[in-house]
């Protein structure tokens, strides 16, 4: 937990996981302080589809035990555990400036936007079991990649692993043919993510996959601030503003403002003859600028990326040289 006030779930050495509120620098541990049962558990699912009085109720008892100076467990003591339980994961492109300079990246000779663009919004379906939690290595992906000068494709190491910097959201209830006022009201809570990409992966898959250009070079990660607000506290989610750091260095800064779709017409697309879990995450896309393929900046393995919004949190990772693929299943 790294923001400034949040929940989250976290552990202490030689104890299960529980959920904690943490303000500052400490957590106040939620179970230990008479909160509930429901607190006990490793994810802030049960708590979060409770919907806005609970939200209200337990963080004003939260607050006012820790102005009353209530012990707080240190949070270098702590280890950062996933929020809740992934069930899910669809990422949308809705911002009108990124979907443009990417566009122009892509296809400098043609219209940036493709048709279908502004009409419906664009997103692409990740992977549950690679989302990981804020201070786990990421491991430097591979996928087919074929040079200027190459004969045939190869499969390599990524030469051109990115980060963006994203506002994503939990669905707290049940979806499925939801009006956008009905997807609204299912949004749990907010936090930080981080949708890594390698992008010479991606530009093959582009051109050669049926499937589209997110099949090996999206799926390999994605990380999440261990930090999570209540949605009523973040009551227009297009005035979120952040930056990101590498290695300690500000390489970029940028808002949510000009997305061509709300969260209530994103979450209703998704959910037309689907059902749509508890657990889902669901990603509002990259701030424009606040990505390496805009900056045309690199990732390298033993670097520290570190992506902040503002009154939400961070989430931080380093680009491991030993690490194993990225699960939200290891012990």
């Amino acid at each position: 937990m790294t923001g400034s006030v949040g929940f989250g779930v976290f552990s202490l050495e030689g104890q299960p996981p529980r959920a904690g509120f943490r303000v500052g620098s400490g957590i106040l541990d939620l179970p230990a302080n008479g909160f509930g049962s429901e607190f006990a558990m490793p994810s802030l699912g049960s708590f979060l589809a409770r919907g806005r009085s609970a939200w209200e109720e337990v963080t004003a008892r939260a607050v006012e035990l820790v102005r009353s100076g209530v012990d707080l467990v240190p949070l270098e003591l702590a280890r950062p555990e996933l929020p809740f339980e992934v069930a899910d994961y669809v990422d949308f492109y809705s911002s009108l400036e990124h979907a443009t300079n990417l566009g122009r990246l892509f296809r400098p000779d043609a219209d940036p936007l493709l048709p279908n663009w502004r009409h419906l919004p664009v997103g692409y379906h990740g992977r549950a079991g690679t989302v990981v939690v804020s201070g786990t290595p990421v491991v430097r992906p591979c996928g087919q990649v074929k040079g200027a000068g190459d004969e045939a494709p190869r499969f390599q190491p990524s030469a051109r692993l990115d980060f963006e910097l994203e506002l994503a959201f939990v669905i707290a209830k049940p979806l499925a043919d939801a009006t956008p006022e009905e997807a609204r009201a299912a949004v749990g809570g907010w936090f930080v993510l981080n949708d890594w990409s390698a992008r010479d992966v991606q530009a093959e898959d582009a051109r050669h996959n049926i499937f589209g250009p997110v099949v090996k070079s999206k799926t390999f990660a994605n990380s999440i601030g261990c930090d999570v607000i209540t949605a009523d506290e973040l009551p227009d989610w297009q005035a979120a503003t952040g930056r990101v750091r590498v290695d300690g260095e500000l390489w970029c800064e940028g808002g949510t403002a000009g997305a061509q779709h709300d969260i209530g017409e994103m979450l209703a697309y998704a959910s037309k003859g689907e059902q749509l879990m508890p657990g889902d995450i669901v990603s509002t896309g990259t701030m424009p600028g606040c990505c390496g393929l805009e900056l045309d900046r690199w990732i390298e393995p033993g670097q520290t990326v570190e992506l902040e919004v503002d009154r939400i949190g961070t989430v931080t990772n380093r680009i491991g040289i030993d690490a194993v693929p990225a699960t939200a299943f290891a012990a």
